[in-house]
């Protein structure tokens, strides 16, 4: 990954992985660096991190330093889930789990931020999608739905909807993807079907349809891509410890016809 250095003055940059995992234009107006978000997670974060996942935290980590920085940037819940669902996602499997809790912690604070906060703002959409359908989720996003005690998070909607200047950014729309996920989950299967509606959630909230389901298709290639690589590195250990234990028993196996003869001969 190359690294980038975020001068004090305001800078257009485009940052982009080997593989498109980050791909983000930004406007940068702020003094904390890639290296120094870096630095905070590794002083938070003090074990080494499984190889596999390695590049799943530091690309996570720089796609939120990018986002983090710039001037436009806000918190809002729906991308607070996005970070939750990518981060739970692409680190399913990780061990040992206690590891799991601390890097998620150190990914957030390294940002300067809580993550008390998105993990509980992230459980309260989850919970209010799990009490609707399709249609009901697209209303609530289009705002032409209201559910009780959810009017501070359409505010957030509203706001984003009217703000020429809102940052969007990839996790932003996994959250966005997520709450549709939840409410149905043949979405991810079915391509005509999440286009349409995720057409009709850049409608409603004045997103760019394009960038978003291009960033939706890239998330859901990428999971199929870790699913594949802890696939086969879950076969690599299970075939080395298949090894290990025929070894052990081919020298118990030695061991004991060596006891034997020893008793044969007396």
């Amino acid at each position: 990954m190359t690294t980038i250095y975020l001068k004090t003055c305001t800078v257009d940059k485009k940052s982009r992985s080997r593989d498109g995992i980050i791909e983000l234009e930004h406007q940068v107006n702020n003094n904390r660096t890639v290296s120094d978000t870096k630095k905070a997670f590794y002083n938070f974060h003090t074990r080494p991190i499984n190889s596999i996942y390695n590049r799943v935290v530091e690309e996570l980590l720089v796609e939120m330093h990018l986002i983090s920085v710039n001037t436009n940037y806000s918190y809002n819940p729906f991308y607070a889930l996005g970070v939750v669902t990518a981060f739970d996602r692409f680190m399913q499997g990780y061990s040992p789990e206690q590891d799991k809790i601390s890097i998620f912690n150190a990914l957030i604070q390294a940002q300067e931020e809580d993550p008390n906060k998105y993990r509980t703002d992230a459980k309260e959409l989850e919970d209010i999608a799990r009490q609707m359908s399709v249609s009901d989720m697209l209303s609530w996003i289009s705002l032409s739905n209201n559910i009780d005690n959810t009017q501070h998070l359409q505010d957030y909607l509203r706001g984003i909807s009217e703000n020429s200047k809102f940052r969007y950014s990839r996790l932003f729309a996994i959250g966005l993807f997520t709450l549709l996920e939840i409410v149905d989950t043949e979405l991810i299967k079915e391509q005509e079907k999440r286009t349409e509606a995720l057409k009709k959630v850049c409608l409603a909230l004045n997103l760019l349809e394009e960038k978003l389901l291009k960033d939706i298709d890239l998330y859901l290639s990428n999971l199929e891509r870790i699913t594949q690589a802890r696939s086969a590195m879950e076969d690599t250990l299970e075939a080395a410890r298949k090894k290990r234990e025929q070894r052990r028993l081919e020298k118990d196996q030695i061991s004991t016809t060596a006891n034997n003869t020893s008793e044969d001969s007396e």
